[in-house]
Formats: structure tokens, sequence, C-alpha cells
């Protein structure tokens, strides 16, 4: 038991530097009875909740639970009873990703490896305070429900269909709706080739954006209450960062444009573009999760995929509107 548990403030520190030494390790080719008696040998062995496998080098290779090395032939040979795909956190790993290992997986301890597989040592549990616990499952519950999936596990193959399909909906009722929006233009993407070649890029940009905007307002809903206040104050903080971040976007790849193909009117077509689709995703990333907070719905479900698709159609409509506009 460590003297003191981590808190909440240490959450970005790395782990590595907080797991302990693995007091008994074993080799594959040990019988069981030769395991038990070094396990005996250790200090503080009973204290210890798996039992890890190394090779030659020290690199893990296997996982004994007590209760499978206590239930097994003293004849038999360590490399038939150990569980051989082992979860482990990596070196690199900080506090708070170490913790949603024990949030997500609930086991009692893990092993710490590092690029090359070597056991470098183990974390426990009783290293965590439930403070830690529950940050990091709530950091995990949230990163699935911003693509539209319940961090839990789900009971049946058909549950999980029923958890994710309702919300890809949105995004093929998006794709639909800019498809749509598209054929109204193919006049113009016959006449002016080089548009269509910068849709990935534009709709990429709008939607990254629109879910660094919900991510950031997601996270602000844990800061207090909410209040129309609040969300005026967000919606111009977004706004000014948006048209920074658009004019910034925009004027590389139109740059781009520019010695690649040589076209100043496409260049500031795909200019004017990357600027208002970003400014309006960024502004569906804060609207859309502060609107559903007003209805007393939980904005964390399936937010992303309704904004992705809002922002895709709006990206295209104004990419192909200012197209045919200045172009066509």
């Amino acid at each position: 038991m460590p003297a003191a548990q981590l808190s909440a403030a240490q959450l970005h520190e790395l782990i590595l530097p907080l797991a302990r030494p693995p007091q008994v390790v074993l080799t594959p080719g040990q019988t069981i009875d030769e395991a038990l008696r070094a396990i005996r040998t250790a200090a503080s062995a009973s204290s210890i909740h798996y039992f890890y496998v190394v090779d030659d080098d020290a690199r893990l290779v296997g996982v004994v639970p007590t209760r499978r090395l206590l239930a097994a032939a003293p004849e038999d040979t360590v490399g038939e009873v150990m569980v051989e795909n082992v979860v482990a956190i990596p070196d690199w790993a900080t506090v708070l990703i170490a913790s949603e290992y024990f949030a997500t997986r609930r086991l009692l301890a893990f092993p710490v490896v590092d690029g090359s597989g070597v056991l470098l040592g183990v974390v426990d549990v009783n290293l965590f305070t439930d403070e830690v616990i529950d940050l990091a499952r709530r950091t995990y519950d949230d990163i699935f429900q911003l693509i539209g999936v319940h961090g839990t596990a789900q009971r049946s193959t058909l549950d999980a269909f029923k958890d994710r399909f309702p919300w890809l909906s949105c995004n093929i009722a998006g794709g639909l709706m800019a498809a749509f929006i598209a054929s109204r233009f193919e006049h113009l993407l016959e006449e002016v080739v080089v548009l269509a070649l910068f849709i990935p890029v534009v709709l990429a940009l709008a939607e990254s954006v629109g879910m660094q905007a919900l991510s950031l307002t997601l996270q602000s809903f844990t800061d207090g209450p909410f209040v129309p206040k609040r969300l005026a104050a967000a919606l111009w903080k977004e706004f000014r960062t948006a048209v920074l971040l658009g004019i910034g976007c925009g004027g590389v790849v139109a740059t781009v444009v520019m010695v690649w193909r040589g076209e100043a009117m496409v260049a500031g077509v795909i200019f004017a573009s990357i600027t208002l689709s970003m400014v309006v995703a960024c502004l569906l990333g804060v609207a859309f999760p502060a609107l559903l907070r007003v209805a007393k719905a939980d904005p964390r479900i399936a937010a992303g995929p309704v904004v992705l698709a809002a922002a895709d159609v709006a990206t295209l409509f104004f990419y192909f509107w200012l197209g045919a506009r200045f172009l066509g």
C-alpha cells in the first residue's frame, strides 16, 4: 500500500515514476511448484494480485492471476497457465491515462512497459483515490458520447446496434443533404474542376473546428450552472477565435491554390468558404449543446454526430454558393 494516494492535482504527471518494481516475476519455463516456492520467499507477496511472466529479455509475455496459479497442478508450467494477451500501461502514460485503465477494465493492477514491451513496474489500484477514478470514468464516457456511443459495454450485439445506429443516421441524413446540395451545382464542378479537388480540405477543417468548439463547450458545463449570459460570452469568444482560425487556415489553403493552380479567383473563393464554414462550425459547436442544456437534455449524447452533419451541410452550401456566385 503506497504511503499516499494520488489526487486530481497530479493527473498530468507521468505514471512511471509512481510504479513500483515487480516483487516477483515468473518465466514461462518455470513449473507451478517452482513458481510458488519463488513467491513464498518474496517479501509481501501475499499482497500481489497478478504475477507477471517475462522472457529472457525481460519482455512481458503473460500474466497469471493468483487464483489460477493456486489451482494449477504443481507439474504444470507457468507458460501453460498464463494469459498471453496482457493489457499494459505504456511508460509515457500520465496519471489520468493510467486511471482510465482502472476505470474501464476494472482490474486491480496493471503492468507498465516500455516501447519494446520490457516490464518496468506495476501500478496498483490502491494508488488512486476514488476521485481520480471517477474523473477518469467521466472523461472516458465523454469521449464516447461525443461520437454517439455510450462508454459502458453493451449487453448484446442488438443493444450495440440500437445504441449506435440512431446517431449514425444523423450522419446519413447530413451526407444525403450534402449530396443533394452538390447535385445542384454539377454544372459548376464541370466548369471549375479545381473546386472538386479541395472539397475534402474544406470539410475537414470545418468538422475539426466544430468538434473542438463542442469539446470546449461540454467541458465548460462542468464549471458551473448554465446561464444565457455564459452562452452569449462563449459565442462571442468562439466567433472571434473562429474568424482568426478561418483566416489562418483559409490563407494557407488559398496560397497553395495560387502556387499550384495560379487561379486567383478560385483561391479567393476557397479562402472565403473556409473562413465562413469554420465560423459557422464553431458557433454550431457552442450553440447546439447549449440549446440541449436549456431543453434539459444531456448535451453529451450524440452531440458530435449532429454537429458534424450540420457543419458538413453548411460548409458545402457556402462552398458551392460562393463558387457559383463568383466562378459560375
